[in-house]
């Protein structure tokens, strides 16, 4: 039974999103006899691993970046020459850890600027409660410059 590369891109999101979900739910991994060709392709192909794949034709626009792509993309850079992290463990975290859900749902600077705030907790540069009150203090006074 042949079935659309419509129906073969949905099962493949959908088995996808049941190895990695939004909110984690315990699973239990299935024996190596129980694992069909669509199971094995979901656990074995990375989320950012889009070559070959069927999709639409989209147009090509040119785009020049906002002011926080830029701010990240400075950001990031200075990162990476102070040592915080090298451009394979960035690209790594940004595309290959993040999961599927994560992956298409933020924009390019969006996973960047995830990926840099993972690792500047993770290898203790800042906690997570500097991070949050940071995020806080800057967000009020966004706030307060918007209102004027």
């Amino acid at each position: 039974m042949s079935s659309s590369t419509r129906e073969r891109v949905l099962r493949h999101i959908n088995t996808v999103g049941l190895l990695q979900p939004a909110l984690h739910q315990a699973t239990h991994a299935p024996y190596p006899d129980t694992i069909d060709h669509t199971l094995y392709r979901a656990y074995t192909r990375g989320v950012h691993d889009v070559g070959g794949e069927p999709d639409v034709p989209i147009q090509w626009e040119e785009k020049e970046e906002e002011q926080w792509e830029l701010n990240t993309f400075a950001t990031c850079e200075c990162l990476a020459w102070r040592g915080v992290w090298n451009a394979e463990e960035r690209r790594r975290r940004q595309n290959v850890d993040v999961g599927q859900t994560v992956y298409l749902g933020l924009p390019y600077y969006g996973r960047w600027l995830l990926t840099a705030a993972r690792i500047l907790v993770d290898k203790q540069y800042v906690t997570l409660t500097e991070l949050v009150n940071k995020i806080e203090e800057v967000k009020k006074r966004h706030e307060q410059n918007s209102s004027r």
